[in-house]
């Protein structure tokens, strides 16, 4: 069993030699050859490389009556966009091939579709995700992955329903940078929130340095939410340095695209470590039975290859990668594509016609066809359904994920008819009634509550609140000290008041409560002289019973009162009497009733003699 096992994979990893060989010695099946432009020493290059060999290993294996096989000829671009663009000539020049998977990013992207379009080879990308590159205006451009402007509609779902009205921009001075940030303040125009700041990285050697100093700037402004566009190799220095200025701490919210989150690896993620409580978005891919199928045969394979190797737990733990799907769906897309065309004309296949002396190109006879038929292909891959509108991939719904502990954790859902949907039910994203309802979010700094998003930019200091301290009538505000950690404790009545106050705000308040006593923990002046260390500077507020009166309101500002002024005394009614109904004449005195009686018996008895004698 392990043999085979072995064979299985070694047939996977040298797929591409063998094709060529076997389609060598069998003159029924016809060789149609493309170039594969990527960067080999990123993560997206080096993984894509490994699945389009599985996808062609998995493609024929399913057809094994076609007449045609994909034959690709790899290239490594090396992060740069000259070789990239030589890679492309030297494919088209030399190698005859009928179509180019690539490049790899969008800034490679730009110089090579221009040499598509002219010899009318399509150039099909499943990860130069920019707007900017746009299938419509570029004819011979095939986008095998959603633009990353289908995303930002998603993201400012998110910003509105937390109410954020302005966004912290960090972004990579690149095609991939630069290309959505107009897509991304249009949507925020239209909910009435304001990107306060643009912070531009250049991905130059020296980018570790600029990124500190435009944390520095973004850290002394009053703007708390952040979003991050960038690449893997910035966006895990951006968060590691991040953490260690102390801007992952409560307070702040991060928001990452899908360039980043679909990037994320669970297991080798040193960055995971500074990256808690971060949002991010990503296309929905849903569990289909063959992705299922897939990942077992993925994970197994991988372990096979690594077996002898250090991180070995890491390729048994590690996570299907997006990228990679849209990768082993291009093949299978480009394939089916091939087959058809040769059903209909083998001749297109024949080497190009000559033209373009300038540059050595010919011009394709396939291409045009290979392209109409890839608008019209439809299937159901490993990434969900695979269906181009206008050459590039049908927008989806997106997971909304949160970062806890060592993986991205999805708490809900993003649909363009119901905006942000609970993650409840997954199997239908149609038929989900609960909206606007998200999974708890443990924000940066491991707090359940959301960030305001705006505080005062008080860099490396909290307002400083002078409190009262003393003995009796401690209602109003009461300090007392821990006796375990010596830290005074803070409460009562204008305690209360003033936090509830604070919750109003539509921001942030970094403060401290400073008691105002001396070494015997006693009070260490009068009242005035509490008040009067905020002329002194020493106090930025004070929170207690303080009187209002017109000495103090010349060196402070008092709020409006939040009680009635003076002193009360409330006591408890004793009532031991009982109740009759001869109740109303307790207020008569003895004196009153000897007066009344006086006043009545003369009267009475000149009223009996005018009655007997008259």
């Amino acid at each position: 069993m392990h043999n085979k096992s072995l064979l299985r994979l070694l047939f996977t990893t040298l797929s591409p030699v063998l094709v060529s060989f076997c389609f060598a010695q069998n003159g029924t099946q016809r060789v149609v050859r493309v170039g594969v432009i990527l960067d080999w020493d990123s993560s997206v290059g080096n993984l894509a490389k490994d699945y389009i060999s599985v996808a062609l290993s998995d493609f024929y294996a399913k057809h094994e009556n076609y007449q045609t096989r994909l034959d690709p000829t790899m290239k490594d671009s090396e992060n740069d966009v000259v070789v990239a663009a030589s890679a492309a000539l030297e494919l088209m020049k030399e190698v005859d091939i009928h179509a180019i998977i690539g490049p790899q990013r969008s800034t490679q992207a730009k110089f090579i579709i221009n040499l598509g379009q002219k010899a009318k080879i399509p150039i099909i990308s499943f990860s130069a995700t920019s707007p900017s590159l746009s299938p419509k205006d570029n004819p011979f451009f095939v986008r095998t992955a959603q633009d990353d402007g289908s995303q930002v509609k998603a993201i400012a779902s998110i910003v509105h329903k937390y109410g954020w009205r302005e966004v912290v921009l960090i972004y990579e001075d690149t095609e991939y940078g630069n290309g959505l940030i107009p897509y991304l303040t249009d949507a925020f125009r239209k909910i009435n929130t304001r990107v306060s700041y643009r912070s531009v990285i250049s991905p130059s050697s020296d980018y570790q340095k600029k990124i500190l100093k435009e944390l520095g700037k973004i850290m002394a402004r009053e703007t708390r939410v952040l979003l991050v566009h960038v690449t893997a190799t910035i966006g895990s220095e951006v968060f590691r340095q991040a953490a260690e200025i102390g801007m992952m701490s409560e307070g702040f919210a991060w928001i990452v695209t899908d360039g980043l989150s679909t990037l994320l690896d669970p297991v080798h993620s040193n960055v995971f470590d500074s990256m808690q409580g971060v949002l991010g978005v990503r296309p929905y891919v849903p569990l289909s039975k063959g992705l299922k199928e897939f990942k077992r045969k993925w994970k197994r394979e991988r372990l096979l290859t690594n077996k002898g190797a250090k991180n070995y737990m890491h390729y048994y733990n590690s996570e299907i990668n997006l990228f990679g799907l849209w990768a082993y769906d291009t093949i299978w897309a480009l394939a089916r594509v091939v087959e058809l065309v040769a059903q209909k004309n083998s001749s297109v296949f024949r080497p190009k016609t000559v033209g373009m002396e300038a540059l050595g190109l010919g011009v394709s006879k396939s291409g045009p066809m290979l392209l109409k038929m890839l608008e019209r292909t439809k299937f159901e891959g490993l990434s969900g359904e695979f269906h181009l509108r206008r050459r590039q991939l049908k927008p989806t719904a997106y997971e909304i994920t949160n970062v806890i502990g060592k993986r991205e954790r999805v708490i809900g859902y993003w649909t363009a008819k119901k905006g942000i949907i609970s993650a409840a039910k997954v199997a239908n994203l149609s038929r989900t009634s609960s909206e606007n309802e998200l999974k708890m979010i443990v924000w940066p700094g491991s707090t359940k509550f959301p960030p305001k998003g705006w505080v005062i930019p008080i860099v490396g200091q909290k307002l400083k609140i002078g409190v009262p301290v003393k003995n009796g009538f401690q209602e109003f505000f009461k300090v007392e000290w821990d006796p375990h950690t010596d830290e005074p404790k803070f409460s009562g009545f204008a305690h209360d008041l003033f936090l509830a106050a604070l919750d109003k705000l539509p921001f942030a308040l970094p403060f401290k409560f400073v008691p105002y006593s001396n070494s015997s923990r006693k009070i260490a002046g009068t009242y005035n002289e509490l008040l009067y260390q905020i002329k002194l500077k020493k106090f930025d507020a004070v929170v207690g019973d303080t009187t209002i009166n017109a000495n103090r309101t010349s060196y402070v500002d008092f709020t409006l009162p939040y009680s009635d002024p003076g002193v009360s005394m409330v006591v408890k009614i004793k009532d031991n009497e009982k109740k009759n109904i001869w109740i109303f004449l307790k207020p008569l005195s003895w004196d009153l009733w000897l007066t009344t009686g006086g006043a009545v018996t003369p009267e009475f008895l000149r009223f009996i003699f005018y009655r007997n004698f008259v």
